[in-house]
C-alpha cells in the first residue's frame, strides 16, 4: 500500500517553484505521484524509464529526481552513477523494493542522496524531497560567505568546484563523498561518530542506516591509498567513529 496522504510542506523554497522528474515504468503510480507532488506544490516532470528520464534531466534541468531502482533500458542505479559522472549535483531518491542493505548503499554510494523502500508514505518522499531541496538551498546560501578552498595537509578542496586533490591528484568521488571529506578536512583531529557525519552531510534528520558510512570510509581510504597517500588517515576510533589525521604537504 502506497499512503497518498497530501503534503506537510510547500515545495515552494525560498519562493522558488521546484521541478521534480518522477522516474517509475509503473504507470499507476507515476501518476499517484504525479497527484502527490503536484499537490504539495511542485512543477513535475514524468519519465517510464531511466533513458526517458535523462534526456529530461538535460533538456529541463530539474531541481530533484525521485527514481525507481528496477526500470527497463537504464535502472536507477546506472542513471545516479551516469548523471554523478557528469558532474551533475541534482539532489536523488531512489525508490527500491528490495530488502537488501547492500543495494541500498550500493545507491548511495553511486551519488544517491536518499533512498526509500516501497511501500512508503507518500508523506514521507515529499518529506525526504523538501529536506534536500532546503539544505540545498541553505548550502548555496552559505557558500557565498564560505571560502572555497579547504585544506588540510596534502588534501585540498574546493567547495564551489566540488573537486578534492590529494598532492595535487584530482580524486574522482560521488557528491557523498565529497562532502563526507569535506567534514573531516574541516575537523583534522576531531572525533565524528557516524551519526555526526550524516548529520553534516545530509544537513536533515532523515533515517538511514549508520552503517552506510562505513562504506564511504572504505572508499575514501582506498582512494587515498591508490593516489599516495595513507589509508590510515581516516583512523576508526573504536566505539566513537572516524577521526582525519591531515598528511604533510609534500
Amino acid at each position: 500500500m502506497y499512503d497518498s496522504s497530501p503534503r506537510t510542506r510547500s515545495a515552494n523554497i525560498g519562493g522558488i517553484v521546484n521541478k521534480v522528474l518522477l522516474i517509475d515504468d509503473d504507470v499507476s503510480l507515476l501518476e499517484m505521484l504525479s497527484l502527490a507532488f503536484a499537490d504539495a506544490g511542485f512543477a513535475v516532470l514524468t519519465a517510464a524509464d531511466g533513458a526517458q528520464g535523462y534526456d529530461i534531466v538535460v533538456r529541463e534541468a530539474p531541481n530533484a529526481i525521485v527514481s525507481d531502482v528496477n526500470m527497463p533500458r537504464l535502472d536507477g542505479f546506472t542513471l545516479t552513477r551516469k548523471l554523478r559522472s557528469e558532474g551533475r549535483t541534482v539532489p536523488i531518491v531512489l525508490l527500491t523494493s528490495r530488502d537488501n542493505e547492500i543495494d541500498e548503499a550500493l545507491g548511495l554510494e553511486l551519488g544517491a542522496d536518499d533512498y526509500v523502500a516501497k511501500p512508503f508514505s507518500t508523506r514521507v518522499l515529499l518529506a525526504r524531497v523538501g529536506a534536500l531541496l532546503r539544505r540545498d538551498a541553505l548550502r548555496s546560501a552559505a557558500s557565498e560567505k564560505k571560502r572555497s578552498l579547504v585544506r588540510a595537509g596534502a588534501l585540498e578542496l574546493d567547495t564551489e568546484r566540488l573537486e578534492a586533490r590529494l598532492g595535487g591528484t584530482l580524486l574522482t568521488l560521488t557528491l557523498t563523498e565529497f562532502r563526507i571529506l569535506e567534514a573531516f578536512a574541516e575537523r583534522p583531529g576531531i572525533v565524528l561518530s557516524r551519526t555526526r557525519l550524516l548529520e553534516i552531510v545530509r544537513g536533515d534528520d532523515s533515517v538511514v542506516a549508520e552503517r552506510i558510512v562505513d562504506t564511504y570510509v572504505r572508499r575514501l581510504r582506498r582512494l587515498f591509498e591508490t593516489h599516495g597517500g595513507k589509508a590510515d588517515a581516516i583512523e576508526t576510533v573504536v566505539g566513537v567513529g572516524y577521526r582525519f589525521r591531515a598528511e604533510p604537504s609534500a
